[in-house]
């Protein structure tokens, strides 16, 4: 009897157990809906609350507050861009404009603005206020101005990059072109359209140099502290040794004299260049032929350069723009009166250089247009004249008076600075050996 007892309680006690673990399952179950059912219902209110036009305004509202205070512009340069404009793209006001002019009251750092150059300009969006403007000059100098804001004005200070002076040598031997062998001997693009300005004076570049010509240059660099090339100098000497005969030139830099001039103190300059173009190819003859729109035969009065479009012109001898203008079927073309005997012609231009007008001067070697196919034209080239006391006359046989003479001091100071170079240079090349 007491064991039978004993065995009912056991069963109890393990139903219990059995009780507790279901009713705590089921309490888990119902617990985990019910979190799940309020997490929904939180979710869906969240939405809600997201989509709120309202509520959008508001975060909007707080988060541009966050914004930068400060808006930091580089601005590249653009043809015929002035300071002025640059700062109305930017709407800054006028008093701004007015106190920043005050500051750059050289007319080199207002009116010289070089196209592609950057500008640095750093506003405060919220005074609408420059704090800070960095200006390029030129090649090795910046203006910077920073704003002082208790006196409400600009502290001025120029910028100075330190150039190094290096003397290079480059020589070489021409098989396809003479810009292709400098190219590939490091030279500067800009110093090869130099070298061969020089030799325009009485080199044709597409008849008198042959495969396997040679040719030397010195001239000067100048980097800065990282090695950085920033621009190039002058061309110390130059030769085009062409069939094995130097056609050397060196340069004098005394004022009033500057130039190259060869052995016996000659200068380079002539009266007129005989091809006021680099790199093209003659492709019409001054003389009779027959036209190749009108179709007829009729007199040539000029010569034809055939040269990619773009390809820059350069003005034959100093003198005086008559017309710069439309020609007809010239197209856009130039005419320039050297002197009382001689005046030029160049038709057919794509465009013309920046200040190149009626009435304008320029020197010899200068870019004054760009060869194009204007007006009465089959394709790029530069239609050349060379008008002698009125006639037009055939620019290629013309015997060209040679230019000055050094003589006296002059040519004794030259006879130094020439016997220096060639030093130089021989020093140069022993030390490449």
């Amino acid at each position: 009897m007491k064991l039978n007892f004993s065995l009912s309680k056991i069963k109890i006690q393990k139903n219990l157990e059995l009780f507790f673990v279901l009713l705590l399952i089921l309490t888990s179950i119902a617990i985990t809906q019910i979190y799940n059912i309020s997490r929904e219902t939180s979710k869906r209110e969240h939405i809600n609350l997201i989509n709120n036009i309202y509520f959008q305004k508001t975060v909007n509202n707080i988060f541009s507050n966050f914004e930068p205070k400060f808006l930091n512009i580089s601005h590249k340069i653009a043809k015929n861009e002035t300071l002025n404009s640059i700062f109305k793209t930017y709407k800054i006001p006028n008093k701004e404009i007015n106190l920043i002019l005050n500051n750059l009251s050289k007319k080199d750092e207002i009116n010289n603005l070089k196209i592609n150059e950057i500008i640095e300009i750093n506003i405060d969006k919220f005074e609408n206020k420059v704090v800070k403007l960095l200006l390029p000059v030129n090649k090795t100098k910046k203006i910077e101005l920073i704003r002082n804001f208790q006196k409400d004005s600009f502290i001025r200070k120029e910028i100075i990059t330190n150039l190094k002076k290096i003397i290079v040598f480059k020589e070489g031997k021409i098989t396809q072109s003479l810009y292709r062998a400098a190219i590939d001997k490091g030279v500067q693009p800009n110093i090869i359209v130099e070298f061969a300005r020089i030799y325009g004076f009485q080199i044709d570049f597409q008849r008198d140099i042959r495969r396997n010509d040679l040719f030397q240059i010195i001239y000067e660099l100048y980097e800065d502290e990282n090695k950085k090339i920033y621009n190039t100098g002058n061309i110390l000497f130059a030769d085009l040794i062409l069939s094995n005969q130097s056609n050397a030139f060196y340069y004098f830099n005394k004022k009033g004299e500057e130039g190259h001039y060869d052995l016996n103190g000659k200068s380079v300059k002539k009266a007129l260049m005989k091809t006021p173009i680099n790199g093209a190819k003659l492709s019409s003859k001054f003389g009779m032929r027959k036209h190749p729109i009108d179709g007829y035969n009729k007199m040539h009065r000029g010569t034809d350069f055939a040269a990619p479009e773009g390809t820059p012109i350069m003005a034959s001898g100093d003198g005086v723009i008559l017309k710069s203008s439309w020609c007809g079927g010239g197209g856009n073309c130039i005419k320039i009166k050297h002197n009382s005997t001689y005046s030029t012609v160049y038709a057919h231009l794509s465009k013309f250089a920046n200040g190149v007008r009626k009435g304008k001067r320029v020197k010899q070697g200068q870019i004054i247009g760009y060869v194009g196919s204007t007006g009465k034209s089959t394709g790029p080239h530069l239609h050349y004249e060379v008008i002698h006391n009125g006639l037009k006359i055939n620019s290629q046989t013309l015997k060209l008076p040679s230019g000055k003479i050094l003589k006296g001091k002059n040519r004794e100071i030259f006879e130094i600075k020439r016997i220096k170079i060639d030093v130089l240079k021989s020093e140069i090349i022993a030390a490449l050996d």
